[in-house]
């Protein structure tokens, strides 16, 4: 079976690598397709303010950051069932689409790159970002297609 990977997020260019992937690929009965989001980072607030924490702060601090990330995986709850209805529609049994939340990430792209390796992926597929003045291909796109070795990258316009 081919396994492909699609980064995804809330983004116009997302969901046209979602809609790429269903429409070249939907008719293949030998694929899977995992759908990644790469969850912000934490954000200041919930970092360690200097001193050593005690149980109880830990423990508070640890149902704070539980109930963020919670939220952060409801508002991409949305976005998740649409691709994985554009990916059933056009073709890919809904028992072969995934989706997961990747937290703790420094860099999205080296994020979805890990997740691609770790799990036998064989392709990436991403939306190329246009807001990204400093890469011509947005900041996540241009580090997977820079450091994708070992496995066939697709940046979707």
């Amino acid at each position: 079976m081919t396994k492909m990977l699609i980064g995804i997020d809330d983004s116009l260019s997302a969901m046209q690598a979602v809609e790429y992937v269903a429409r070249h690929f939907g008719n293949n009965k030998d694929i899977a397709v995992g759908l990644v989001h790469v969850l912000p980072n934490l954000p200041a607030i919930f970092w360690d303010e200097g001193h050593i924490l005690s149980d109880a702060e830990k423990q508070d601090r640890k149902r704070v950051v539980d109930k963020w990330l919670v939220a952060q995986q409801a508002k991409m709850g949305p976005f998740l069932k649409k691709a994985r209805d554009m990916l059933v529609a056009g073709g890919i049994p809904g028992s072969r689409v995934d989706s997961k939340f990747i937290s703790d990430s420094t860099d999205a792209g080296q994020s979805i790159l890990e997740e691609a390796r770790d799990n036998g992926y064989r392709a990436v597929v991403v939306g190329r970002s246009h807001h990204s003045p400093k890469h011509a291909l947005g900041a996540t796109a241009g580090g997977i297609a820079s450091h994708g070795t070992g496995v066939v990258v697709m940046i979707v316009e």
